[in-house]
């Protein structure tokens, strides 16, 4: 386990790896393996790219984040506008259905809201707006629509399990409430592990999915 110093060092060190971060910017501090993010950054796009950074680091537990961005006065656009550029990049995104998301800013803050069908849908959305000029955040509360019955979604998840990960299948049990499902049993491998989870995710009326999976080698 490493101490609260050389995690400090570890995470400093992946902030001035990440290209589009100023690691100069920002302060990290750590305290029983709590990292703590500080400081000033030019962009939201900048501020998403660190916290990805500090939680790509082994042994961080929990991530504090009390960075704020504050904008270029090139960088600064009035509500409507960023407003009118969120709506035409999802316009432009494939992935994300016409129409089915809607936007409110306020002082640069992108608030998404809505239904789409899958998973990645939403994180596609969120992901569209996240680089525009002028975001100051973003709030992802689109939500995931159940479209089948619970017994359906059950049964097309352990089937993908079936598929992709044979020998563990028997293995692992699914439970379904609503549009939450909870992952439970022993798998091989963080691969096979983070395969039982990706099929749960690929299934349609997923909103949800808890692992509670353990790795057994």
């Amino acid at each position: 386990m490493k101490t609260d110093t050389e995690l400090q060092r570890d995470v400093i060190a992946e902030l001035k790896w990440e290209p589009s971060v100023n690691a100069a910017e920002i302060g990290v501090e750590v305290k029983n393996g709590i990292v703590t993010l500080a400081g000033h950054v030019s962009t939201y796009a900048e501020k998403w790219d660190a916290e990805l950074a500090a939680q790509r680091v082994s042994g961080v537990n929990a991530l504090a984040v009390e960075m704020d961005v504050k904008l270029a006065g090139s960088s600064r656009r009035t509500d409507a506008d960023i407003a009118g550029s969120a709506r035409n990049v999802l316009q432009w995104t494939s992935s994300v259905p016409k129409d089915n998301v809607k936007i409110m800013v306020e002082s640069g803050w992108v608030t998404l809201s809505g239904e789409v069908d899958w998973e990645y849908q939403r994180q596609a959305a969120a992901s569209a707006v996240r680089y525009l000029t002028g975001v100051t955040g973003v709030s992802d509360q689109i939500v995931i629509k159940p479209k089948i019955s619970l017994s359906a979604v059950k049964s097309e998840i352990e089937a993908a399990l079936k598929r992709r990960a044979k020998a563990d299948a028997q293995k692992i049990s699914v439970e379904v409430k609503g549009g939450d499902v909870t992952l439970t049993g022993t798998v091989h491998s963080w691969s096979e592990r983070e395969l039982a989870t990706h099929s749960a995710w690929g299934t349609p009326g997923v909103r949800n999915v808890v692992d509670k999976m353990t790795v057994g080698y």
